[in-house]
């Protein structure tokens, strides 16, 4: 592994730089300033940054066009949004339920209109982990998103944020040796899983302050178009439409995000198995999904197939998996999108 990031004391000094590999010797040094974790990269050198001929960094400069405004999680909100999830998950029967749901909702809210975001940078919305409040973070920011580039209105994209918020909310009523098998469930404790779609349908059911479209969406957001998905079984027009936007948002974090029983899809994977399910999702909102994720930010270095190193300088919403780029070493522009030479070169 080579160090993404450079460590710096106090005192402004560099203690590791940026590209080094690590060592052991270099790890324990880390822990023992208590550095718990850090930023790694792998593969072949990059070019170091300030050995790239000038007129290349002016090059680079003048074609490169801004990313959308992204959303922007803070760690302090990161924090209390999963804080408060965890309590919700496991207080389903709280007097403050709606209260606490509103107050996470509100600080997703403030992000997302905070600078005007239509796209979220999938690179750095790591808030998930093994743990489903977590989980849920992650999904109800994206779907906000999503729907704010599908045109909704501010009303329904908070009350998206609520339903992604809430949308496992019935695995709270799931075992634990269930919810957290490192192996494949059988057949038997599938269906149970299967069901905490009904679970968190039943646990929001009776809270008045929760409206039947947020219950819905947390009811259907396992359902598929093709009527093949779960617990109902229905099709296209009779999906709830939060829950659509909450499938895509689900399957995606759930591709990304390691469990006790499978690795985690790389970030490219991952939009290309969304891309591939055309008849289980619905295609708009999958479009909307598509066009607000941005996977190379621009300014981000990355490798080419070709075996060059390149300067992300203007994304395509319709194309994500292939922006514009400036090969480091010579200038070359490669329009991944819509230049033919390009056609056989892919984003390592």
């Amino acid at each position: 592994m080579r160090i993404d990031q450079a460590i710096i004391d106090k005192k402004g000094r560099t203690l590791i730089a940026r590209g080094a590999y690590l060592d052991d010797f270099m790890i324990d040094s880390l822990l023992q300033r208590g550095v718990g974790g850090i930023y790694t990269s792998e593969g072949e050198d990059e070019p170091d940054e300030k050995a790239i001929p000038l007129e290349i960094q002016e090059k680079i400069e003048k074609l490169k066009v801004a990313d959308p405004a992204k959303v922007k999680l803070t760690e302090s909100v990161k924090n209390r949004v999963s804080e408060g999830i965890q309590y919700l998950y496991q207080n389903t029967e709280s007097e403050s339920f709606s209260d606490t749901t509103n107050n996470i909702a509100n600080n997703l809210m403030k992000a997302v209109l905070e600078n005007d975001s239509i796209a979220v940078d999938i690179s750095t919305l790591k808030v998930s982990d093994e743990y489903t409040f977590k989980h849920s973070v992650d999904v109800a920011t994206m779907a906000m998103v999503i729907a704010r580039k599908h045109g909704l209105s501010d009303n329904d994209i908070y009350e998206i944020g609520i339903t992604g918020l809430l949308h496992d909310v019935g695995k709270s009523k799931i075992p634990n040796d269930v919810l957290n098998k490192p192996g494949k469930l059988n057949e038997d404790e599938f269906a149970l899983m299967k069901q905490h779609t009904l679970f968190g349908y039943q646990i929001l059911k009776d809270k008045p302050d929760i409206k039947e479209e947020i219950r819905l969406g947390v009811l259907q957001h396992h359902e598929k178009i093709n009527g093949k998905g779960y617990p109902l079984g229905l099709s296209r027009n009779k999906i709830n439409s939060y829950a659509k936007i909450l499938a895509v948002a689900d399957i995606y974090d759930a591709l990304v995000t390691k469990r006790p029983y499978k690795e985690p899809f790389s970030q490219r994977d991952a939009v290309e198995m969304i891309m591939s399910m055309t008849s289980e999702l619905d295609i708009d909102i999958m479009k909307s999904f598509l066009g607000s994720v941005i996977l190379y930010p621009v300014g981000s270095t990355i490798k080419l197939s070709n075996g060059k190193s390149a300067k992300v300088v203007e994304n395509n919403s319709d194309c994500i998996l292939r922006p514009k780029v400036v090969e480091l070493s010579s200038g070359k522009v490669y329009d991944l999108a819509t230049d033919l030479h390009c056609a056989n070169i892919i984003i390592l």
